[in-house]
């Protein structure tokens, strides 16, 4: 009697709806994050966004929305479509995909880097009280990418700093205390989206050796040693997201995560059922 294997193993169903429901809420976050991105927008641009300024505008959501995307792609050829049908004009249209997205992501880590350095630009102010300035129409930036407009009920509670910083030409200021933790957390960012950037080069080289039926057990250990040492750097980051307090940075961190070790147990289960018939074919 042959014995057969399947191309790609379904897996329990309760699983994939796990799976798929930690899929769906990283598309709940993305409709999150472009909330924060337009209250933060209304008031870092008040004079509009430009084409250019976009992707510094909405950073988070562009660079969500491509890696769902991305993440789709991979689940699909991972563990959806069997190996026979990721050929030809299939084949292509996917890679193309994912290229594209590669380039969004990309593009959104030089918007996290732009946002880092744009913090920059605030210069000392002659500021030096929040509440006799409540006629002015301050924004008092509170954290990296939020805001609050400065009244009479709000001044005290923003900062009781006697020195501040704006940015020349705005209404937009924040105290020395703030502009240290914001800069923080952009320099997180930047670490976050670049270490994301290398996690998705070396899986998708993994995918593109599984397809061409050359990923050695050598070469998926040695990629599985550098992404664990990576996966560590974005847990990390998830950890300082929570001690800082932003909740929906430290769990879109948390599910994301989740989800590409989904992908990486797809990749192991695919190059192990390749391997097992490979071997039962030398019999």
């Amino acid at each position: 009697m042959t014995e057969t294997y399947p191309t790609k193993s379904r897996g329990l169903p309760w699983f994939q709806v796990f799976k798929y429901c930690v899929y769906g809420l990283l598309t709940v976050n993305a409709v999150l994050f472009f909330q924060e991105n337009s209250h933060a927008a209304s008031h870092a641009f008040t004079d509009g966004i430009t084409l250019g300024r976009l992707i510094e505008a909405y950073a988070d959501t562009i660079d969500t929305c491509s890696w769902i995307f991305l993440l789709l792609i991979f689940e699909l050829e991972t563990r959806v479509i069997d190996d026979d049908k990721l050929q030809g004009p299939l084949r292509w249209l996917l890679t193309s995909c994912k290229l594209l997205c590669y380039s969004v992501i990309t593009y959104a880590v030089y918007g996290y880097i732009s946002k880092y350095t744009a913090l920059s630009v605030f210069e000392v102010s002659e500021l030096t009280s929040l509440c006799q300035s409540v006629d002015h129409s301050l924004s008092y930036m509170t954290t990296l990418d939020e805001y609050e407009v400065v009244n009479p009920a709000n001044c005290a509670q923003l900062s009781g700093a006697t020195n501040y910083l704006q940015i020349p030409g705005t209404a937009i200021v924040t105290d020395s205390q703030t502009m240290a933790e914001a800069q923080w957390l952009g320099l997180i960012d930047v670490v976050n989206a670049t270490d994301w950037l290398l996690v998705v080069l070396i899986l998708g080289a993994d995918v593109w050796f599984q397809l061409k039926g050359q990923l050695t057990d050598k070469m998926i250990k040695a990629s599985m040693v550098i992404k664990a040492v990576l996966y560590l750097v974005l847990l990390v980051c998830a950890v300082l997201w929570g001690i800082d307090g932003d909740f929906l940075d430290f769990w879109d961190a948390f599910l994301w995560i989740v989800a590409f070790i989904f992908i990486e147990m797809n990749l192991f289960e695919w190059h192990a059922e390749e391997a097992a018939e490979t071997s039962l074919g030398e019999i």
